[in-house]
């Protein structure tokens, strides 16, 4: 039996006459007429090859292949219907859903140990599997449905993709406490006597503050270009060298950090990306919610802590 070809409104019309044993009574239950229940018995005869019902003077009685599947049809007509139910609502101390969410490592450093604790006091059998998803390949990965969430910064997307802004950020120079230029303002040419550590997830590319260092027609001396953020900070460690990051970053890896003395570089907006089609999912709509809740309670404590600094 090909189950493609076959329609599943009909296994709810064969419970619904088995449990009648009467084709006009099992119209009302599912309220069709009872010419459309003979139709679909007819139709689930050739299905099985089988009578399924036998019309006798104490109604229509089942054969032993309806006695056979009537259990599994019902477990199974059971089960969708708890599943679109539960599509409907989400209870977050009963959910076992995972979601998936494409971020930086330095985005996951920031938002996921506050997440993830939330998790375990109001969702505990929820579970999060963060990874990078190539940013051309982000809608298409949102829209497939392997991807929930993306967060990142302003991306080129289709209009189909739903975001958010979560927080803002402003670069500046980070350097180990006790480095020789550790001071109030660096000047520009402090700034490229450094040796820098660039971080960026691309084999090559410039980044805002080298675009904006070539078109004064100077730039920056880069001796490690690497992938990750923990790697520059136990470098910088043992070195003079110096990093360009988010003040967040450098803050919260008790840095040394000072204003760029590079103007035209914009600051660093994180947004949340998520597609149309899970626009109104409550789980979705609630991990949304939680994400959003977290980042601006960061950002308005980090607002108090600049103001009573």
């Amino acid at each position: 039996m090909n189950l493609n070809k076959v329609d599943l409104n009909l296994f709810v019309v064969f419970d619904a006459i088995y449990t009648e044993a009467n084709l006009t009574r099992a119209g009302q239950i599912v309220g069709i007429t009872q010419p459309a229940v003979s139709n679909a018995l007819a139709r689930l005869r050739e299905t099985f090859n089988d009578p399924l019902f036998v019309r006798t003077a104490q109604g229509m009685v089942p054969t032993p292949m309806a006695q056979n599947i009537i259990t599994p049809v019902r477990n199974a007509l059971q089960q969708l219907r708890i599943s679109v139910q539960e599509s409907r609502t989400f209870n977050p101390a009963q959910a076992t859903k995972s979601f998936r969410i494409s971020m930086t490592d330095l985005t996951e450093a920031v938002v996921l140990p506050p997440l993830f604790q939330r998790l375990r006091r109001q969702a505990p059998s929820v579970t999060i599997e963060s990874m990078l998803v190539k940013r051309r390949e982000t809608t298409k990965e949102l829209a497939a449905g392997r991807l929930d969430f993306a967060v990142d910064a302003p991306l080129n997307i289709d209009p189909q993709v739903r975001h958010v802004k979560l927080m803002e950020d402003r670069y500046v120079c980070a350097m180990r406490h006790g480095h020789p230029l550790a001071k109030e303002k660096l000047s520009l040419e402090a700034y490229l006597s450094l040796t820098h550590i660039q971080i960026s997830s691309r084999r090559s590319g410039l980044g805002y503050v080298d675009l904006a260092l070539g078109k004064m027609g100077i730039q920056r001396r880069i001796a490690l270009r690497s992938q990750h953020y923990l790697m520059a900070c136990r470098v910088m460690r043992d070195t003079d060298m110096a990093i360009t990051v988010p003040e967040r970053f450098a803050r919260d890896n008790d840095l040394y950090f000072s204003e760029l003395p590079v103007a035209g570089i914009p600051s660093l907006e994180t947004h949340l990306y998520w597609h149309e089609s899970t626009d109104q999912d409550p789980a979705n709509r609630w991990m949304r919610e939680q994400i959003i809740e977290i980042c601006q309670r960061i950002t308005s404590e980090e607002r108090k802590a600049a103001a009573s600094a």
